[in-house]
């Protein structure tokens, strides 16, 4: 059974871990070792978690199962972004552990970001998602988001193209 809740203060460490080992999980294969370490280094340490846990314009959910933390999304309810609509909240990221895959688990925390998206005002949510990601892309497409542009998004010092993706939100 897996279970959606806040992160709190004490699970910074444990998240940074998961986020880095899913961003490895996700995207090692497909790009130079060293991009990766730099990006992961600026963006998962425990204190770069707990400053995310502890802002004010940051939603995130952790997904567990029995006590262990299997996925994570972010969530910035008030995210405008060229080309997006200003009503518009952005998920940052979501990750699931590679061993989870297939198993709902991505579903169940969508359903629970766009809950926190809808509850926040915003009227879409949009993502970022790397042109090579074909997995995310079939997923976020099942949920009705569409492409509805691009930016640039760094691993390390390579710049990637995602491409943005945006979905209407029920109200």
């Amino acid at each position: 059974m897996i279970d959606v809740r806040p992160a709190v203060r004490s699970d910074a460490s444990a998240l940074a871990r998961l986020a880095e080992r899913t961003f490895r999980e996700a995207f090692a294969a497909d790009n130079i070792a060293a991009h990766l370490d730099l990006h992961c280094e600026r963006s998962y340490g425990p204190q770069q978690q707990l400053r995310e846990i502890e802002d004010p314009n940051l939603v995130t959910l952790l997904a567990e199962s029995d006590g262990e933390l299997v996925a994570f999304a972010q969530l910035r309810p008030r995210a405008p972004k060229a080309g997006v609509p200003e009503t518009a909240a952005e998920l940052a990221r979501l990750y699931v552990a590679q061993r989870w895959h297939g198993q709902g688990v991505a579903h169940e925390l969508m359903a629970q970001v766009l809950q926190a998206a809808s509850a926040s005002g915003a009227q879409q949510l949009w993502l970022g998602v790397w042109e090579q990601n074909g997995r995310a892309q079939a997923f976020y497409r099942k949920l009705g988001f569409r492409e509805c542009g691009e930016h640039t998004f760094m691993v390390g010092t390579d710049p990637q193209r995602d491409l943005i993706m945006v979905k209407a939100l029920v109200t």
